[in-house]
């Protein structure tokens, strides 16, 4: 079996729903000329490794009347590899990335860039509203944390116990100023991970924090 990702243009779809309406509008419009690009810098970079390493599971890729999508098919053991090319690719050409299995839209507009651990799905290399608001409440075993990080020391993570309460802690620059809380409302978890990654303070020190020793 193969693992299936996609890209498409930002912007042209937010919800599952309207991924899917795109995809079956572009078929049959002749291949984009970024979609052309992007399947000949995957297929050159597959083509250099040992057979036995390609992480593409159907080749040629690209030269399909699929109009500006392409669907990238690999390994299981290959996924987080592609995904980091995909997004390698696809970002500073202001691509999203989707993956149909989880069914999870990464759209770059408005993005932070970060560091992003999802303890059930692996790294990402941004955050966007859109994706803290989708990953908070579903986390869960084997992995039900998030971290992200935009600096050396400078982070927030949460972990999601089994009762449903959420640890959150952030760390601004040094171990002497780590600070963590409690929270139960997966919604408010989301919005302060935001906030943390904007910038944005309001709201965000009223909460009960509690500088951590170690």
């Amino acid at each position: 079996m193969s693992y299936d990702q996609i890209l498409l243009p930002s912007g042209v779809a937010s919800t599952p729903a309207e991924v899917d309406a795109y995809l079956t509008a572009q078929e049959g419009q002749p291949e984009s000329e970024v979609v052309a690009e992007i399947a000949a810098e995957l297929q050159r970079r597959d083509d250099a490794l040992p057979e036995s390493d390609r992480f593409l599971s159907s080749t040629p890729l690209g030269g399909k009347d699929n109009g500006s999508t392409l669907v990238v098919s690999s390994p299981y053991d290959a996924i987080g590899h592609v995904r980091a090319l995909l997004f390698e690719l696809a970002t500073p050409r202001g691509w999203a990335v989707y993956d149909p299995q989880l069914t999870w839209l990464a759209d770059p507009a408005g993005h932070v860039p970060a560091t992003v651990t999802h303890g059930g799905a692996g790294e990402f290399p941004y955050l966007t509203r859109e994706l803290v608001d989708l990953w908070v409440p579903m986390l869960g075993e084997p992995g039900p944390y998030l971290i992200a990080e935009t600096a050396d020391q400078h982070y927030i993570q949460t972990y999601r116990h089994p009762n449903g309460r959420y640890a959150l802690e952030y760390r601004d620059g040094s171990p002497d100023r780590h600070y963590a809380t409690t929270l139960d409302d997966p919604a408010a978890v989301a919005a302060t991970i935001w906030a943390w990654a904007t910038g944005d303070r309001t709201g965000f020190d009223a909460l009960d924090w509690e500088r951590l020793t170690f």
